[in-house]
């Protein structure tokens, strides 16, 4: 019979309890929660673009703390007690920037456990080609009497990212099978293959725009609703109806998006 917090899916047994024991000696807060969430990552989680077992990067690592030896994929990891709301607190401003014009970020790992029993709520994965300049929010410079005085750093904008750049491993204490991990990651893989991050982020966005619909089938005047919003985060772009019919074209090509004729379309 299998302890609490022991599940068992597909042939295999996923632990959701932190392994708390790993905290003793360790004094500060966030050394404490980087060693249990690092240690049940890499005792529990797969490679949700090749299905094979992650490894952990020796620690300090500038870029990312977890790759996979098959594919070749890094991760990073992010964990918080309960939920991380609407922006996650990233690193140096100028360092997000150029790693996303150098394609080097690595795909996120984003892990919520609850504060009171360090069970995992939640556990997902956000493929790197969604992190575009757009979802980067620069935050104001430290102080002059702080320690790294004018050092900028930055937020992710995690709700301007689609629900389908969250590909889930645990949601709400629930398991998701595996080939669900692995083909929520082949769903959203053609955006890979757009090198340009400004075409990729004007995609990204008229994803949002379809999600915020709210419904399976809609319509290309529905869409079109959203041109005053997307002129304000593209001011240089003159033709956004253009662009919109672009941006639907190439969600059809890659099977995103389903064309039912007439102007109307279904998400698949």
């Amino acid at each position: 019979m299998l302890t609490p917090h022991i599940f068992f899916l597909n042939g295999v047994i996923m632990r959701l309890l932190l392994n708390k024991d790993l905290m003793a000696g360790y004094k500060s807060p966030s050394q404490k929660i980087r060693v249990l969430t690092e240690d049940w990552v890499n005792n529990e989680v797969f490679c949700p673009s090749c299905g094979a077992n992650i490894n952990r990067y020796e620690h300090n690592r500038p870029v990312a703390d977890f790759y996979c030896p098959i594919c070749k994929e890094d991760y990073e990891l992010k964990g918080k007690g309960g939920g991380f709301g609407g922006k996650i607190v990233d690193g140096a401003f100028k360092t997000a920037i150029e790693r996303l014009k150098s394609n080097l970020n690595p795909n996120l790992f984003l892990l919520n456990y609850s504060p009171q029993n360090y069970e995992v709520l939640s556990f997902c994965v956000i493929p790197k080609y969604f992190f575009v300049p757009q979802v980067i929010e620069k935050r104001k410079p430290l102080s002059m009497t702080a320690r790294r005085a004018g050092w900028v750093g930055c937020n992710i904008i995690l709700e301007d990212i689609p629900q389908t750049g969250r590909i889930f491993y645990v949601k709400d204490r629930v398991i998701l099978p595996h080939e669900t991990v692995l083909e929520g990651w082949q769903k959203t893989l053609f955006l890979k293959e757009e090198p340009k991050v400004k075409e990729r982020g004007w995609t990204i966005d008229i994803m949002n725009c379809i999600e915020r619909l709210g419904k399976k089938e809609f319509s290309l005047t529905e869409v079109y609703n959203f041109e005053n919003e997307l002129q304000r985060k593209h001011p240089h772009n003159l033709h956004i109806r253009d662009k919109i019919r672009q941006q639907l074209q190439i969600l059809r090509d890659s099977s995103y998006l389903e064309f039912l004729g007439r102007g109307r379309y279904r998400r698949v």
